[in-house]
């Protein structure tokens, strides 16, 4: 057992284990499962409160409650969790950023993620495939050397490598001088892949609950009661929570809630379209990027191909899918891999980013004391979340900013100190 700062009691994450016996018992029966995490009757006052039901919220939640024992904690979430940012991406991690900052950055998310199914007791599917990022002109491969050697700098596995060790990787791909974009290289990754978002979203959820974190899912914050230059408490739909603490989790609607507060953000939202084709035999090992052609594809374990592209041209807070996507981001598949013409999308979808000047997120306290954010995630966030949870729930606990996030404070904008990730981050991946 374990007992939260204000003596409430919570269990260990993943206390609840099955014997083989019990898993095909409630199998085959299909009852008596009991819920992965709890419903609750809104509290009157939490010691804090995490606004988004995302893959951060929850990892910051469960942060708070395992690593420092602090577990009187609402995650509220105005649809239900994992439905935002976290359920409309392409869950692909990595660490070969740009800069020393967000290489050091990542790669601590990508070793939490390599553990993530042992800490939750919940396989989270994390399958470390390969990353490889295309070069077609000279200018774009002198990058890619650039961000090869920032990474190996920092520890971390990345190296340029020639098209017919691209041709080797991916059979499939289309390495010859005559492709409409010929491949000069690329920049591999081995420790980058995939990961089943869902499963990571429940896996913290499940975490967070069995610590006796309170989830409350249809519940929109409306308000937050700002007094004397601090934090007070937090109006929601279902009713109004007494707080000093508020941890600002949100994606597209970032803005939104942080004006609540009375804090301005330098972020802008815009649309971030994907779409996942019919299922095939397994081809394609490695997830593969091009900036230049801005598509990146993956194979899931189910057979489908998972597209993306970048964000859309203009901001706005819609989540519909276009026709024009569609066309666009076939034609560029199309450049590179020419056999998959006769192949059928299935579905479409698109979710919010949250976009900064310097392509960086944007952590740490404000000026208003008491309201942390963790936000400004581009179209990168989701492979940040353990960390970012991780670093958030120590400075909540602590009150210090963690040397790791140091660089990302709201403060960088006013002073001029950009973290620009521009580099590595243009394609919405």
């Amino acid at each position: 057992m374990t007992v939260s700062r204000n003596g409430s009691r919570g269990r260990r994450a993943g206390a609840t284990r099955y014997s083989a016996f019990d898993l095909v018992r409630r199998g085959l029966s299909g009852r008596d499962w009991p819920p992965a995490w709890r419903s609750h009757d809104l509290a009157g006052a939490y010691d804090a409160v995490v606004v988004g039901g995302g893959v951060h919220g929850l990892a910051t939640a469960y942060c708070l409650a395992a690593n420092h024992g602090i577990t009187d904690v609402a995650v509220l979430d105005k649809g239900y969790i994992g439905g935002g940012g976290s359920g409309r991406n392409t869950a692909i991690i990595r660490a070969n950023y740009l800069t020393p900052e967000g290489v050091r950055f990542y790669d601590r998310s990508v070793k939490l993620y390599e553990r993530l199914s042992v800490d939750l007791n919940f396989n989270v599917m994390f399958s470390q495939r390969g990353h490889m990022t295309l070069a077609h002109s000279d200018g774009s491969l002198r990058t890619m050397r650039w961000r090869a050697e920032v990474n190996k700098l920092q520890g971390v596995d990345s190296e340029v490598i020639d098209p017919g060790e691209v041709k080797r990787l991916v059979p499939a791909m289309d390495t010859s001088a005559h492709a409409r974009y010929p491949i000069l290289g690329a920049l591999y990754h081995p420790p980058g892949g995939i990961v089943r978002h869902d499963a990571v979203v429940w896996g913290y959820a499940r975490a967070a609950d069995a610590y006796g974190v309170h989830i409350h899912q249809d519940t929109e914050v409306v308000g937050i009661d700002v007094a004397g230059g601090r934090v007070r408490g937090v109006r929601t739909t279902r009713g109004t929570i007494a707080t000093s603490t508020v941890v600002n989790c949100t994606a597209g609607w970032a803005t939104t809630v942080a004006d609540m507060a009375g804090v301005a953000l330098p972020i802008s939202t815009f649309p971030l379209q994907a779409a996942v084709t019919e299922p095939v035999k397994p081809f394609l090992d490695t997830v593969v990027v091009s900036g230049t052609l801005h598509v990146y594809m993956s194979q899931t374990d189910r057979g489908e191909l998972v597209f993306g592209a970048s964000v859309d041209p203009f901001p706005s807070y819609s989540t519909r899918g276009s026709l024009d996507f569609v066309e666009g981001l076939a034609g560029h598949v199309l450049e590179l891999m020419p056999s998959l013409s006769k192949m059928r999308v299935l579905r479409q979808w698109a979710g919010l980013c949250d976009m900064t000047p310097d392509y960086s997120p944007i952590m740490g306290v404000t000026p208003v004391e008491g309201f942390y954010v963790d936000v400004g995630w581009g179209t990168y966030g989701f492979k940040a979340g353990p960390v970012a949870g991780e670093a958030m729930a120590e400075l909540v606990a602590t009150g210090k900013t963690p040397e790791l996030i140091a660089v990302f404070d709201l403060d960088r904008f006013a002073e001029g100190r950009l973290v620009g990730e521009k580099g590595a981050a243009s394609v919405g991946h």
